[in-house]
């Protein structure tokens, strides 16, 4: 392996039962990178990432995550990665100082180590003031801050997250964007898995897009966006119930077009033509709307064909 991956997967496989969870995937990660790990439920990311932490065995192909075997080195993998969960693992009963010392525990750190760490994540966290508040009383946004610096407490070399900034209001959410950016710049490797495509193409150096167990896309966001969904996006709004009619007859003449509840989306570079096609097909919509595409776009086009198989 070469030095310089935090993570090297080449064809890895895990099945439960008769059921295939990750059918062949290759997956690699440097100092400092952000990866997004996007895809629908079911589709593989929880399983690749419970076989990089070494939570579960894979069954066939190459890993190293940090230099070791999962399989053979979970706990020392562990011992230098951090995880955040969707979910609040945070004490309540505690309060935040508490909180970061008593998981400093975990990792074996003394009495005054804990203290110095402790200090350490709640200036990196901007919660040095409330370091004696409970953990009921911070805002959402201060408790995610919160939950990251938890996982920040063995200096970890590679992060695992789980929809990070999930839940949280606009602003919130631009401080957590801004703690994990920081990370980066310190050179921690991170994996990211989110349905936030905002999340995603703000975050991420590069996307993996799963589906079936199998990775179907990689590239940069504007990679993705290029060769999946167009310079452009011709969105048609139609009365309730009647997009799904509406696609029949123009999905003859645009095989990326996809529905989103009343809307229909096409990817086009010629948002005159692709209008004037609508209209000749005599297809009756309320509202018409051209914009730039966007990741979630490339998204869809990508994974909507998937769910119809």
């Amino acid at each position: 392996m070469h030095d310089k991956w935090i993570v090297q997967a080449r064809d890895i496989h895990k099945a439960y039962g008769c059921i295939d969870a990750v059918r062949g995937v290759d997956l690699h990660m440097a100092a400092g990178e952000i990866v997004g790990l996007l895809g629908h439920n079911g589709a593989g990311k929880s399983t690749t990432v419970r076989m990089l932490a070494g939570l579960s065995r894979r069954d066939g192909g190459h890993l190293r995550v940090l230099g070791d075997d999962p399989d053979v080195s979970g706990p020392r993998i562990r011992s230098r990665t951090g995880y955040l969960a969707q979910r609040s693992v945070l004490d309540a009963e505690l309060n935040v100082r508490d909180n970061l010392e008593v998981q400093a525990g975990y990792f074996g750190l003394r009495r005054t180590e804990a203290r110095r760490r402790a200090d350490e994540l709640l200036a990196f966290a901007g919660l040095s003031g409330r370091a004696r508040a409970r953990v009921g009383s911070l805002s959402g946004g201060m408790a995610r801050k919160l939950a990251i610096g938890r996982t920040l407490v063995n200096a970890p070399d590679l992060l695992l997250l789980d929809e990070p900034a999930s839940g949280l209001d606009p602003q919130a959410r631009q401080a957590v964007w801004s703690l994990l950016g920081e990370l980066r710049a310190r050179g921690v490797a991170q994996l990211l898995t989110t349905h936030h495509m905002e999340e995603a193409h703000t975050l991420c150096d590069r996307i993996v897009v799963l589906a079936g167990g199998r990775i179907i896309a990689e590239g940069t966001p504007q990679e993705l966006i290029a060769r999946h969904g167009g310079q452009r996006v011709l969105e048609l709004r139609f009365r309730a119930g009647a997009a799904e009619a509406a696609a029949a007859p123009l999905a003859r003449y645009f095989p990326g077009l996809h529905a989103v509840g009343d809307h229909l989306l096409i990817p086009t570079d010629d948002t005159e033509s692709a209008l004037a096609t609508v209209r000749r097909a005599a297809v009756d919509f309320e509202a018409a709307l051209v914009r730039p595409a966007s990741l979630e776009d490339a998204y869809l086009a990508l994974t909507v064909p998937e769910e119809k198989t």
